[in-house]
């Protein structure tokens, strides 16, 4: 074969290389980037020195497979850490809050011994304002609670109905191996991604929807208003609407599918819930970093 024959070839293995869709970021990076970025426009000129500080301990953590050189590598840091065995497993029931959506609201629910999504929230702001935290373990503080307050702002992680979170409801969505799939991933993923990234999507165009207006009133109330923001969404709309199911009459026993109308009727709250999650992230991080 000729060079030029071998170099054609090579070329159109390269374009059909990129033209090969691009893997799907889950919640726990797309989403939570996202969120983190958003965070980032909001904070005062103090805070952004304070975390800029901060994450220049990087290095003290010792994680160099997950790094922690941005707010946006900090919100993803917890989720990153979790494929390093023993090290941080005691962190793994922090991510969530399973509240039933059948049954009325309470922010203390299903929290043993602190170990919840919304305890951690309330500790890791009181730690990393604590001027007698080394920076050491503030930095893994702000990584905890720039997480942790992405994690609460996502239905899936504090509405519940007695099915982990939607992990155990089956579901399917496109051409996606249905053996793979459930609510709570799809809300995660697939969902996340679609739902944020299209126009006005991403950072840019989330941010360009937040009015000063707006920011103001997500910013009211506290951590228990907030957790409750997330557990009605996923009453109201990850559970309220799917098709042909109502979870507090019985568990789905089919699987469910997430066909375009429930797309429709879901994407603005999971935009929403990311653009209030990084507001609120924000605020909380501007008061800590006052004190």
């Amino acid at each position: 074969m000729g060079a030029g024959m071998k170099l054609a070839r090579l070329l159109l293995a390269l374009c059909a290389l990129a033209l090969l869709p691009r893997p799907a970021f889950a919640w726990g990076e797309y989403g939570h980037r996202t969120l983190a970025s958003i965070a980032w426009a909001h904070l005062t000129p103090a805070a952004k020195a304070e975390v800029t500080r901060l994450l220049k301990a990087e290095v003290q953590v010792e994680t160099p497979e997950c790094p922690l050189r941005t707010i946006e590598d900090a919100s993803y840091w917890p989720d990153c850490i979790r494929g390093m065995g023993d090290r941080f497993n005691y962190s793994f029931p922090w991510h969530y809050q399973n509240i039933h959506v059948c049954k009325d609201f309470d922010a203390k629910a299903n929290c043993p011994d602190g170990n919840c999504v919304s305890a951690q929230v309330t500790r890791h702001a009181k730690l990393i304002a604590s001027p007698k935290i080394p920076d050491r373990e503030k930095l893994m503080s702000l990584a905890w609670l720039v997480h942790f307050v992405g994690d609460m702002h996502q239905p899936m992680h504090s509405g519940d109905a007695a099915d982990r979170g939607g992990n155990n409801v089956k579901a399917a969505y496109g051409y996606k191996a249905p053996e793979r799939m459930n609510l709570h991933r799809i809300w995660d993923s697939e969902l996340a991604e679609r739902s944020l990234s299209e126009p006005p999507g991403d950072v840019a165009g989330l941010l360009s929807q937040i009015t000063p207006a707006l920011a103001d009133q997500w910013r009211q109330g506290g951590v228990a208003d907030w957790l409750r923001d997330g557990w009605q969404a996923s009453k109201t709309y990850t559970y309220g609407k799917l098709p042909a199911v109502d979870v507090c009459v019985a568990p789905p026993t089919a699987r469910v599918l997430i066909d375009e109308a429930y797309v429709a009727a879901t994407r603005e709250t999971v935009r929403e819930q990311t653009k209030k999650g990084g507001v609120r992230l924000a605020k909380m991080l501007n008061e800590a970093f006052a004190k």
